[in-house]
Order: structure tokens, then C-alpha cells, then sequence
């Protein structure tokens, strides 16, 4: 299922990747005007119409000897969906070490676990506050869906531009951070790490 997703992403098959993007683009901006369910239930009927259509087309065609009757959705029924013990007891504790891990965070983040971390995150719930003026979620949902099939491409063929440009903004992000970091700590630069050879330790008298 991985390498499929990364198969759509890549745009390995185009006319594929094509359908995916353009319906559920649609599909995301139809919920402006229509509610969830009115989206849902007229997406299931159109697919659910096209496929009885395409079966009962291969049906007559193997009725008039013109087909060998094969079931044209075959590959998609037998994709095995189903998951073993072992695997349910996998994912359901890697989903609970995960909202459990996220939980933590988001406590130490509202409680003031660090000073300096509950900044960034009071800093990053203002700046999200002047975003939700602009756009709503269902706007950001549709371009995080372009950026999704986009990106990735994007970067693959200018993977060394995009990384140079990435490197600058990392290192002048880390120059941010360490000053803010020193002026939470009352100015003082960090004390020097210890070297291998134990040349910092006080000599002995």
C-alpha cells in the first residue's frame, strides 16, 4: 500500500495519478457548498453506477461470446485488506504510543513544561490565529493536497537547488534559536562541553 501512495505522489502512472488528484480536489471543494454526507452519498452512487455499468457491459459481452467473462473488477476484490492478530495488536499500540507521545507534548507545551518550547508554541498559536482569518481548513486541506502531489516531484528534480536553499534557512533558524535560547537564560553563553582528553577539568593544586 506504501509504494502505491508513493507511486500516485511520483506520478509513476499520470492518467492514475491524474483521476486521484482531480477527484479529490473536487471531491474538497464541493464541501463549500454541500455538506459531508450529501458529498459522500453522491460520490458513492456515481462510482457505484459506473461500476454496475462496466459489469453488466462485460456480462453482455460474455452473453454474445464477445468477452471471456472475467470479472472486470477482479484485481481490486482480491486485495487482501484483512490483518492477522499480530498485526492489529501492532498498529493498535503503535496508535496508542502515538496519541499517548502527543498528549505528553501537547501538556508540556500548555503547562509550561519549558519556558522556551511553550514560547514557540504560544508564537506559533498566534501566527495560526492570522492564518484562520485568511483561510479555513478546508483551504488549507486542498493545498496541502496539491503541495502533496507536487512537492515531492518538485523536489526529485531540483533536489540540489532545494537543498541549498533549505541548508540557509536551517542555519539562520539555528541562529534565532541560539540567541533566544541565551536570552531565556539571562544572556550567559552555554557553558564549554568537556573535551575527550579531560582538558577543562580544574587542576589539582
Amino acid at each position: 500500500m506504501a509504494s502505491k501512495v508513493m507511486d500516485l505522489i511520483y506520478w509513476k502512472d499520470t492518467e492514475r495519478s491524474g483521476m486521484v488528484l482531480t477527484g479529490l480536489v473536487v471531491g474538497l471543494l464541493s464541501l463549500f457548498q454541500l455538506s459531508i454526507i450529501t458529498v459522500l452519498s453522491t460520490l458513492s452512487l456515481a462510482v457505484v453506477c459506473v461500476t454496475i455499468s462496466v459489469r453488466v457491459y462485460y456480462q453482455i459481452l460474455h452473453a454474445l461470446n464477445w468477452g471471456d467473462g472475467d470479472h472486470p473488477f477482479k484485481a481490486y476484490l482480491d486485495l487482501d485488506a484483512s490483518l492477522s492478530g499480530g498485526q492489529a495488536e501492532h498498529y493498535t499500540r503503535k496508535a496508542i504510543v502515538t496519541v499517548l507521545s502527543a498528549l505528553d507534548t501537547l501538556r508540556n507545551l500548555i503547562f509550561v513544561g519549558n519556558v522556551f518550547d511553550s514560547l514557540k508554541f504560544l508564537a506559533l498559536m498566534y501566527l495560526m490565529t492570522f492564518l484562520g482569518k485568511l483561510c479555513n481548513g478546508l483551504t488549507l486541506l486542498i493545498i496541502g493536497l496539491i503541495a502533496l502531489f507536487s512537492l515531492p516531484l518538485y523536489y526529485r528534480q531540483r533536489q540540489e537547488q532545494v537543498d541549498s536553499v533549505l541548508a540557509k534557512i536551517h542555519a539562520q533558524v539555528d541562529n534565532v534559536t541560539d540567541i533566544l535560547q541565551r536570552l531565556s537564560h539571562g544572556g550567559s553563553s552555554p557553558l564549554p562541553e568537556p573535551t575527550a582528553g579531560g582538558d577543562d577539568k580544574p587542576k589539582s593544586q
